[in-house]
């Protein structure tokens, strides 16, 4: 099952004009009617989130397994490999500074009521001694004693430090073994893409309790909240794609950002529609190594990793709504907490999948990890999910734009000379200007 419409069917039937319909539906009901239009629908939004909760944890542990597993062994493949995470956890990490500094700037959740909680109802605050007590927290929370229990009660950073090293151990494992065990966490991880797509599909009917209960408890103040949060994440994509990534094209990879986004504007337009980087793959590689000029060596592990692991839009994307829900609800960012926000970020990105509104779901990792659950946040997820299309279509063109940029860079590290070229029309190629796996045949 898929989440991408096709080109001509009705639109009525596609995914986000329903939500959008839903919430405006929802809306209407919950500021004409009231609570009894709360009680009598409330129910739909809470039967989706358990739902978006019952995935979380298969969904993470599959995703993450699967995509350490497939960097492989060798030592070529372990060069390029470690070039590869090094430039995902980078960029990931620039984009989810670019979020953290205007979520803290803008404050689009201060002085908000979409949940209607008080800051009572919130769950107590453990607060670590000190920098070097809240870094040992961190270390220990991400080796756990015992995954069984982490991943009963939900302990993200210890699913994820066990997916991490699970799949390094499948890497490493005879070759059998290796083959095998690539192979069943592709297919559970497959399976699971197909489930998160059943339980998305059931957006429209979750966003329709959800904002019918937000906007009877709160009035036309849920929507000015959301309008901000939108421009806070609307700007800090546009600003990671058009300063960050150039930035880091032109220094690591001596690129010209213009002529790689010109060679890279299918595939791009084609994440903006479809809002999947896993759809945009097949568009992806042909793109990179007919018009960008990598080699098929180095696309072929690069964008499919890239397509698992890297979510620059998504890591920024959770950062901020991490953090506006926080703002929302009154929790306290101190310096810990948001540097667990980082962090945690940082890790939910690389195990969200490359579907739809996979990025939300994914918000639930972080605000666990700080201590904040019940069913405040989740309303206010419910909420975020109504305006959340625009923002995947934006967010999944940065992710395929960080994937292509981090293929040219290290086809230039690898000696690739013929990347992101552009000759003069009619021009043949250099004579000489070869691509390395060209030279190495």
């Amino acid at each position: 099952m898929t989440l991408v419409s096709r080109p001509d069917a009705p639109w009525y039937s596609k995914l986000h004009i329903q939500i959008f319909i839903a919430m405006i539906v929802g809306a209407l009901l919950g500021l004409t009617i009231g609570l009894p239009a709360a009680r009598a629908l409330g129910w739909l939004g809470t039967i989706f989130v358990r739902a978006l909760n019952m995935v979380i944890v298969p969904l993470v542990f599959t995703s993450l397994t699967n995509g350490v597993a497939s960097i492989g062994t060798g030592r070529e493949l372990g060069r390029i490999g470690l070039k590869t995470l090094v430039y995902y956890m980078t960029t990931s990490l620039l984009a989810i500074i670019v979020g953290l500094f205007l979520v803290n700037i803008i404050r689009p959740g201060v002085g908000a009521d979409i949940s209607g909680a008080a800051a009572e109802q919130l769950p107590d605050i453990a607060e670590p001694s000190g920098p070097g007590d809240f870094a040992l927290r961190l270390l220990l929370d991400f080796v756990p004693r015992n995954v069984v229990s982490d991943m009963a009660a939900g302990e993200m950073l210890g699913i994820i430090g066990f997916s991490i090293m699970l799949g390094v151990a499948i890497a490493h494992s005879p070759e059998r073994i290796r083959d095998r065990g690539r192979t069943a966490f592709e297919t559970a991880f497959q399976v699971m893409m197909v489930l998160t797509s059943f339980v998305i599909r059931l957006a429209p009917i979750g966003v329709l309790g959800l904002v019918t209960v937000a906007a009877a408890r709160s009035g036309a103040t849920t929507f000015v909240a959301m309008g901000k949060y939108a421009i806070t994440i609307t700007i800090g994509l546009l600003t990671h794609a058009f300063l960050t990534l150039p930035l880091v094209l032109i220094v690591l990879g001596r690129i010209n950002p213009r002529i790689h986004y010109k060679n890279m504007a299918e595939p791009l337009i084609t994440a903006f529609s479809t809002s999947s980087s896993s759809a945009t793959l097949p568009v992806t590689l042909r793109t990179m190594e007919e018009k960008v000029g990598v080699s098929n060596r180095i696309t072929s592990f690069v964008i499919p990793m890239g397509a698992t692991v890297n979510m620059d839009g998504t890591a920024l994307y959770e950062c901020v709504g991490a953090i506006f829900i926080c703002q929302v609800l009154g929790y306290p960012l101190d310096f810990a907490t948001q540097v667990t926000i980082v962090i945690t970020a940082l890790a939910a990105s690389i195990g969200a999948a490359g579907i739809p509104s996979a990025g939300l779901v994914m918000i639930f990792i972080i605000l666990r990890a700080i201590g904040l659950t019940g069913p405040e946040p989740m309303v206010i997820v419910g909420t975020m999910l109504a305006i959340d299309r625009p923002l995947d279509m934006m967010r999944t063109a940065v992710n395929v734009l960080s994937d292509s940029c981090g293929a040219a860079i290290i086809a230039r590290t690898e000696g690739e000379k013929n990347v992101d070229v552009e000759p003069a029309p009619g021009a043949e190629p250099e004579p000489g200007v070869e691509r390395a796996d060209v030279a190495a045949s």
